[in-house]
């Protein structure tokens, strides 16, 4: 099977040996397995180019892209990339960012394509992608990828014996070509596209994500000017937040062809949101444990011990669901008197608190975390999800009031979401259960990088011109 595949026989004993040296995650086995039926589907649909894709900070797609010749080697070796092109930083401060020095953000890392993400792209010709994952040349984990922090968050959920079934929804914007008129630029809101404006582009749109392997439930149209809503079909594990970033890519190259513009970007106060719904089911994914009690309507004991950990955890789980400043702009709305925090809130059916517990639906009980934006990596809001979610079944703080108190050196109380990003950021570093979860490499690079994107906002104008554009 493998001398089918490699272009000669000789790959083999350079292969075991690479497989010894590196801690990559398919064995050779795992690969040689896989491998015979993608060459099958590559073959039959006359695939040239394969993408090798992995998400940067903000969950936008990076990739290098090869001949297909050539794709066989790369799937078992990797493709290389600098590394500064998925931890984006410009001036990478040495004492904030994991002790590195700036010429290793020059360096090279590895991306090893997960192949049960390989996929062939209805919306292009003769294209493929696999979702990959980031090394380091010496077979180490990168210990930013937003990716490699979902999976190992999903990995201790297993190891507790529960199992995540969720699916995001997302709202974002479609704008026409910008026009030019008077002699100046402007893109027009594609206010008219509703559900059933264009279906040619919504056809291509679902039937082609579907193909890619993002299963879109629903789509319809939002409040706001040129505004649409999308909501995933749930699946268990990684498969959500692979399907968010799927689309995300997958929308922008197909508004693209019927001379659209999409963006979940915010601005201007108007909030595109992303919401991660999500309930909590025992390993072998037979049953949800947030379902309600028959007897007496009331949340589950394990339900209410998860939903606590979210609103424990919600000051520092806010600057990762809602990573701009922009998109916490809409927290404002619920703060009253307030110019610090707001509270999180729970309720049943009630689309405007932070937490909203749903069960009328074929899905069964369902927890909807609502402080995200559409901004935000979906491979992080999984992970941080997830992260204050388990501890709050570990340790069973109160369900209406957190039994925890603050530390000394705490600027923020239980259950509060921060309406500044700063403030937020500090949350989140004063936050030792989602600091240790998350890893804190990851934490130092993600507030460090935060932090020089707002110390750069005003003077950095070309970036947020376009950023719209990306996101």
């Amino acid at each position: 099977m493998v001398a089918q595949f490699c272009a000669s026989p000789n790959w083999v004993p350079l292969l075991n040996q690479t497989m010894k040296m590196c801690t990559f995650p398919y064995t050779f086995l795992d690969q040689a397995t896989l491998h015979p039926h993608i060459k099958e589907q590559m073959a039959r649909e006359n695939i040239r180019f394969v993408r090798f894709e992995a998400t940067d900070l903000h969950g936008v797609s990076r990739s290098k892209t090869i001949p297909s010749r050539f794709f066989q080697a790369k799937a078992i070796h990797g493709v290389a990339i600098p590394r500064g092109y998925l931890e984006l930083t410009l001036n990478p401060k040495d004492r904030e960012i994991n002790h590195i020095s700036a010429s290793n953000f020059n360096c090279d890392i590895i991306l090893i394509p997960d192949l049960a993400t390989f996929r062939v792209l209805p919306w292009t010709e003769q294209t493929a992608r696999v979702i990959c994952d980031s090394f380091t040349v010496t077979g180490s984990p990168l210990l930013t990828s937003p990716r490699n922090i979902a999976k190992q968050q999903l990995s201790r959920l297993q190891d507790s014996g529960f199992a995540l079934y969720s699916a995001f929804t997302y709202e974002f914007c479609m704008y026409g070509i910008a026009e030019i008129v008077n002699s100046k630029t402007i893109s027009f809101p594609a206010a008219t596209i509703l559900n059933n404006h264009d279906q040619s582009f919504i056809q291509e749109l679902i039937e082609g994500m579907y193909h890619a392997g993002a299963n879109v439930e629903s789509f319809c149209s939002s409040p706001g000017p040129g505004q649409m809503e999308v909501s995933f079909h749930p699946e268990f594990g990684l498969g959500a937040a692979d399907s968010a970033f799927t689309f995300r890519t997958g929308i922008k190259e197909v508004a693209k062809k019927y001379n659209y513009v999409a963006s979940f970007f915010t601005e201007n106060g108007f909030c595109n949101s992303g919401i991660l719904s999500h309930s909590l089911w025992d390993s072998t994914g037979q049953k949800n444990l947030f379902a309600f009690d028959s007897a007496d309507s009331e949340f589950d004991s394990v339900g209410k011990n998860w939903l606590a950990g979210l609103l424990v955890h919600s000051a520092a789980l806010s600057c990762l669901v809602a990573p701009t400043t922009g998109c916490r702009k809409r927290y404002h709305t619920y703060g009253k008197d307030s110019k610090e925090s707001v509270g999180a809130e729970w309720a049943r059916n009630d689309n405007s608190c932070a937490f909203n517990i749903k069960s009328h639906s074929e899905k069964g009980t369902q927890i909807e975390n609502k402080l995200g934006s559409a901004t935000a990596n979906p491979y992080l809001v999984l992970a941080a999800t997830i992260a204050a979610g388990l501890d709050g079944v570990r340790r069973k703080p109160s369900f209406r009031e957190p039994s925890e108190e603050p530390s000394s050196t705490s600027r923020f109380k239980m259950a509060t979401v921060p309406l500044k990003l700063e403030d937020a950021l500090v949350a989140l570093q004063e936050d030792h259960c989602i600091r240790e979860a998350l890893g804190d490499a990851f934490v130092r690079y993600f507030v460090a990088m935060k932090q020089y994107e707002m110390e750069t906002e005003e003077m950095d104008v070309e970036r947020n011109k376009f950023l719209e554009y990306f996101i």
